[in-house]
C-alpha cells in the first residue's frame, strides 16, 4: 500500500476525537492505534516534501478541495507517476472528483 505520512496522523487523531468525544472506550482506541501500527508497518509512506507541497498549492480540477485532501492528492499524483497502475481509495466526493480527472482508478467503484 502507498499512503501519505499524513494518512496516520488522521487515524491517529480520529481515534483522540472518537475518546475525547466518548464515543470510543480508550482501551478500544488503544488496540485499534496497534492494528493500525501494525498494518503500516507494510506501506510505503510518502512524506510532505516540497514537491509534494508545491502540487497541493496549486488547483485540482474539482476544486473547492480542503487542504489536507489537497495534501492526499498531491501525493497521490507523486505516487501515480511512480506506479501508474496504482488505485486510489477514498469516500470523499471531492477527492474523488478530481482524482478522477487526474486519471485514477478508483475504489470503492461507484454504485451501477
Amino acid at each position: 500500500m502507498l499512503s501519505a505520512s499524513l494518512t496516520a496522523i488522521e487515524c491517529d487523531r480520529a481515534l483522540v476525537r472518537a475518546v475525547t468525544l466518548g464515543l470510543l472506550p480508550e482501551a478500544v482506541a488503544a488496540e485499534k492505534r496497534a492494528v493500525l501500527a501494525r498494518s503500516a508497518d507494510h506501506w510505503v509512506v510518502f512524506e510532505l516534501d516540497a514537491a509534494v507541497a508545491e502540487r497541493a498549492r496549486r488547483p485540482f480540477p474539482a476544486e473547492p478541495i480542503r487542504t489536507l485532501d489537497a495534501i492526499h492528492l498531491a501525493t497521490a499524483a507523486l505516487a501515480h507517476s511512480l506506479v501508474p497502475e496504482m488505485t486510489l481509495l477514498s469516500l470523499d466526493k471531492r477527492v474523488r472528483g478530481s482524482a478522477r480527472q487526474m486519471g485514477f482508478a478508483l475504489l470503492p467503484e461507484p454504485e451501477p
